[in-house]
């Protein structure tokens, strides 16, 4: 594995298709900078197939003609301007990469026949997932070809194939790569992709995407070698047990990322209003809270474009356009550049260490206490689960060396942690302390 930064990953998600062309994507940098992020993730920018999706990609080594623009100049120059003005702001370049599959339509799918899962009839078969709640449900996605990786002789072909992918835009700058459906493709073809490619480019990220992935899918990307990998903590109703005991089993995999949003999912407005939370300062509340809970649960942090803003709009892979660039209903730059710097400055919050769930009085609220890994450094994380009204707890069942410390969250004044002691916390409110 290669060496992994000091600080976690805080990363934003410039969602190319709002954005619009890779020159305007420079225009938000100095926003992404100012709000304390190291790392902008891009989805797929490549060209695609018929069916537009950005990860419905027909060839790897060509710009998708939305994100051209006007230009003239090559897909080369193009993505080294870009990484460039990153890389004068102090962020890695990280792009999605995705190996699972290809267009339908891709000429790979004729060009290598044999590099695809066939149906009996003889026809290119489509990935789909299938619903942890509910492994009834099958999703699959007619628009994308599904690649066969099992061990045979064609996968060194594939896997040299995506070799020369990567070192191709390693070779451009881009230092991080989102690897996107990483539990559908054996940890074997990973372990093998990344050692190849450290050999030239040892400071490469590799991030494991495997949300909506059954447990054992998620296990057996143990030992392939990712830096980090994406968890759950988005969908933890703040009271049952399974969100810790995920986080002790694969925080020995990789350390994790947290995010309150993303591109496969609803808004965070859209979530709250289906549960009746539509008072515009309430839902602004509900923004910050939710924005320090993702910062201060696991190592890294991921935010989507316009979740600052307090956009509405679904990311859409296909239809999302510059067009949809919302009147910003509240901004919250400053309060995330705060969060951000107080992650940045507390180790502990950068290390996946133990951490262990209190209930405070009948679980009116909650108590996460995280332990470093490498010394005596611990935070307490104090949650408010109801989002309409406060709650005064007792602080109850820490450990013994968990006195005195510091407040971090925004808007305190570094207050000790009140461990033995009454606290107030108002409506959603989350708060954090550490040594």
């Amino acid at each position: 594995m290669s060496t992994t930064p000091a600080e976690g990953l805080r990363i934003y998600n410039l969602f190319p298709l709002l954005a619009g062309s890779i020159d305007e994507w420079q225009k938000h940098l100095d926003r992404i900078q100012g709000m304390g992020f190291n790392t902008v993730f891009v989805n797929p920018f490549h060209a695609v197939g018929e069916s537009g999706s950005l990860y419905a990609v027909k060839d790897y080594y060509r710009l998708n003609p939305v994100f051209r623009g006007k230009s003239r100049r090559s897909t080369d120059d193009l993505i080294k301007r870009f990484v460039k003005a990153c890389d004068e702001r102090n962020l890695m370049v990280m792009m999605d990469l995705v190996i699972n599959h290809t267009a339908i339509d891709s000429p790979m799918t004729e060009h290598h026949a044999n590099w695809f899962v066939r149906n009996p009839d003889g026809s290119v078969a489509n990935p789909y997932a299938i619903d942890p709640a509910d492994t009834s449900k099958k999703t699959v996605w007619y628009d994308l070809a599904e690649i066969d990786f099992r061990d045979r002789p064609e996968r060194q072909e594939i896997i040299d194939y995506f070799v020369k992918v990567v070192r191709y835009y390693a070779g451009l700058g881009v230092r991080g790569f989102r690897c996107d459906a990483a539990y559908k493709v054996p940890n074997a073809v990973w372990r093998t992709l990344f050692e190849a490619i450290r050999k030239d480019f040892d400071d490469t990220v590799f991030m494991a995407e495997s949300l909506g992935a059954l447990l054992e899918q998620v296990e057996q990307l143990r030992s392939a070698g990712f830096d980090c990998l994406m968890n759950s903590a988005k969908w933890w109703d703040f009271r049952s047990d399974w969100l810790l005991e995920q986080y002790e089993k694969f925080r020995s995999i990789a350390p994790s990322v947290s995010f309150p949003e993303t591109h496969d999912t609803e808004r965070l407005a859209t979530e709250l209003a289906q549960h009746g939370l539509n008072d515009p300062k309430v839902v602004e509340r509900a923004y910050r809270q939710t924005y320090v809970f993702a910062a201060a649960f696991s190592t890294g942090v991921m935010m989507p474009m316009g979740y600052e803003y307090g956009f509405r709009k679904k990311l859409h892979v296909v239809k999302t356009t510059p067009d949809d660039w919302e009147t910003p209903a509240f901004d919250l730059t400053d309060f995330i550049a705060e969060v951000n710097a107080m992650k940045a400055s507390v180790p502990v919050l950068n290390e996946e260490g133990p951490q262990r769930h209190v209930r405070l009085d009948g679980d009116r609220a909650v108590c996460l206490v995280r332990r470093s890994d490498t010394g005596g450094d611990w935070a307490v994380t104090l949650i408010n689960p109801d989002r309409w009204n406060g709650v005064t707890v007792h602080l109850h069942g820490l450990d013994g060396d968990i006195h005195g410390g510091r407040e971090l969250t925004p808007g305190h004044k570094g207050e000790p942690i009140p461990s033995g002691k009454e606290v107030t916390l108002a409506p959603g409110e989350v708060r954090v302390f550490a040594r």
